[in-house]
């Protein structure tokens, strides 16, 4: 393990060892312990008592966060021609159709979200090598295949993230930046959390929600109280 920075020292040293502290308390003990020149992503991760190799436990979803996410994302919009001036103008940074799928085939990928129609999908599944391993496949359940394409555009670039339970049973996002008020990330960490605790599996057995933390890009986690997320 690599030696500890003097600043990295500091953090840990604020954070009082085997004490969960309340979403409040740690939104803004996060925003005190993160030192870095940039402005940190804000991340949760919420460690599930599930079995996600189980269909009925797999815990997928979307949620929109109150407070946007802080960060640039770039959509692009595959839809027939008829849609491209309206997709334009809710904000899809590109456009298109066939040239895109054949950008995308020679490996482009500088996007983050793809938004398409339902009638184009047969076209996109051969695009799964390529899409699949990065996240970037459109999927019904995440509001990316939709016929209303303006209006998903519109929910990306305000706030609206997917997530999804890993193999190990976590669910891991970011809610926003640094540079957030203690406010904004309570809110944005209070929707998520509060989100995927009404998603509990009727399956799953024992403690649903066993562990959440806060953290930035590059600080210590910090534990939450899941009791005091429903309290605010």
């Amino acid at each position: 393990m690599s030696k500890l920075t003097k600043n990295q020292k500091l953090a840990f040293a604020k954070i009082e060892e085997g004490k969960s502290y309340s979403l409040k308390e740690a939104a803004s003990l996060v925003k005190e312990i993160t030192t870095t020149k940039f402005d940190s992503s804000i991340d949760v991760d919420v460690r599930l008592g599930v079995d996600p190799r189980k269909a009925n436990q797999m815990i997928r979803g979307v949620v929109s966060l109150p407070h946007g996410t802080g960060k640039v994302v770039r959509v692009l919009a595959l839809c027939t021609p008829d849609l491209e001036a309206e997709a334009k103008a809710a904000g899809a940074d590109y456009v298109g159709l066939d040239e895109y799928i054949e950008k995308i085939k020679g490996g482009w990928t500088d996007i983050d979200v793809i938004i398409t129609m339902p009638s184009i999908m047969g076209k996109i599944g051969a695009l799964g090598k390529v899409l699949g391993p990065r996240g970037l496949m459109p999927n019904p359940k995440s509001g990316t295949v939709t016929n209303e394409i303006a209006k998903a555009i519109g929910e990306v670039k305000s706030g609206k993230i997917d997530f999804k339970v890993d193999k190990s049973g976590i669910v891991h996002t970011s809610i926003g930046k640094v540079s957030f008020s203690t406010d904004q990330i309570v809110g944005n960490a209070k929707e998520f959390i509060t989100t995927i605790i009404k998603m509990k599996p009727s399956t799953a057995k024992g403690t649903y929600v066993k562990s959440i933390y806060l953290s930035s890009t590059m600080s210590p986690g910090i534990k939450i109280d899941p009791k005091t997320v429903e309290e605010i």
